[in-house]
């Protein structure tokens, strides 16, 4: 008897998981459900009440008119070339940092590490006057240069790496020492190689951070040849009226690429996440 009253309480705890679970599922699913849904209405169809769920009769318009109207591939490439060469400089120079942090002994390293850890607390908006007076000193306004440098490298990167790093045993770098291998050469072939799940981890977080980043391009970029995709969409909205529909048709479109990247690496997100930290 105790034993099936123990069997239901937990059939019934995973019920109600689950069904917390599918709740919050359908709360995270449902702005891009409704976003792709009404991509594909017509202007009266997006305004009829009650709302429509699903277009009666779905139209391509908002898509055509997208990349007729505005010069998306222009701001697709500007995005792109932002956001991928952030990544590659945010990968390496927080990789270079976080080994320095986990596995080099230096004087100060861990009040040094403290202190960059303090410097989380400070939000970004308040820097964004001093980075702008200082890109402007060195004539990086409306340049990629102007985007990249500023987010090259983070301090949430440099911890995320290092958390990892500690979990590196330290015989196998000792043993790459005493083989003569230099500092470089054992953080390149020995420990960046067992850092995959990690570097996918960063990369998938700084890409979407530098692609959907909306405030440090409006500040940046000074022509419009320049915006990236979430500056150049934003100017969709007119004084008179909003095009919801084209709105939405480029929100899809944006949101493509980043949905694909963290597809194909979703395995080493949950493996860098569930692995960082396990060491102190």
């Amino acid at each position: 008897m105790a034993m099936t009253k123990t069997k239901l309480s937990r059939a019934l705890e995973q019920t109600i998981l689950h069904l917390i679970l599918g709740l919050g599922l359908v709360i995270a699913v449902a702005p891009f459900f409704w976003m792709l849904s009404t991509s594909f209405k017509s202007g009266g169809g997006i305004f009829k009440y009650p709302p429509q769920i699903l277009p009666h009769n779905p139209t391509l318009q908002w898509y055509f008119q997208l990349f007729r109207d505005v010069d998306f591939f222009l701001h697709f490439k500007n995005s792109l070339i932002v956001a991928v060469t952030t990544t590659v400089f945010q990968l390496f120079l927080s990789s270079l940092a976080g080994y320095a942090f986990a596995k080099l002994r230096f004087a100060g390293r861990d009040r040094i590490f403290t202190l960059l850890m303090a410097t989380l607390m400070i939000p970004g908006q308040i820097t964004m006057i001093p980075v702008f007076l200082f890109l402007k000193q060195l004539g990086l306004l409306n340049t990629y240069w102007g985007l990249i440098l500023p987010t090259a490298v983070g301090v949430f990167g440099i911890f995320l790496i290092r958390q990892f790093m500690l979990t590196v045993p330290d015989d196998l770098i000792e043993a790459s020492r005493i083989d003569g291998c230099s500092e470089f050469r054992i953080y390149w072939s020995v420990v960046l190689p067992l850092c995959k799940p990690v570097l996918a981890t960063l990369g998938i977080f700084t890409f979407m951070g530098s692609w959907n980043d909306f405030l440090l391009p409006l500040i940046v970029m000074m022509g419009e040849d320049r915006y990236t995709l979430p500056v150049a969409l934003a100017n969709l909205n007119s004084q008179n009226a909003t095009k919801f529909g084209l709105l939405m048709a480029g929100a899809v479109v944006v949101v493509i690429p980043v949905i694909l990247i963290f597809a194909f690496a979703q395995k080493y997100v949950i493996r860098g996440i569930a692995t960082t930290g396990l060491k102190e």
